[in-house]
């Protein structure tokens, strides 16, 4: 499985912090400072790498973690999730079958972000009643 990671200047730290402990092997879109940068540049390129490399998954990091869950769930196939805890990332697996988690560096530390990390990975979409709302969500898409 590929995995894609991003961040605006906003979570550059948390990005580096999760490249540096995670032990997973990711690939890195940027951004690649602090300098001030827009974060819909880095959640589309994030989404479309998602989108074209079949298994693939996603991370995503800005400050609250909201922007880059809205820019990243404009693109059809993409269920991004913002996740703040384990329970939501578990949840966000099981029930959403989730393929981006995204945290906001200014509201959890590094440490969490990891822990949600190896949830996200390990945890199994449950399908079932799950995946009939999930291709209502499909077929609402615009």
């Amino acid at each position: 499985m590929k995995i894609f990671i991003a961040s605006d200047h906003a979570g550059f730290a948390m990005k580096q912090d999760l490249l540096k402990y995670s032990g997973l092997k990711m690939i890195d879109l940027g951004t690649n400072g602090i300098e001030s940068c827009d974060y819909p540049i880095f959640a589309q390129k994030l989404s479309r790498n998602v989108l074209n490399t079949k298994g693939s998954r996603g991370i995503l990091i800005c400050n609250t973690g909201i922007g880059m869950t809205i820019a990243a769930n404009r693109y059809k196939g993409i269920r991004a999730a913002l996740c703040l805890n384990e329970k939501m990332t578990e949840l966000s697996r099981r029930h959403n079958n989730a393929n981006v988690i995204v945290f906001g560096s200014g509201i959890i530390d590094a440490e969490t972000a990891l822990s949600c990390l190896q949830l996200f990975f390990n945890s199994k979409f449950e399908s079932g009643r799950h995946r009939r709302r999930l291709n209502l969500l499909e077929v609402n898409a615009i």
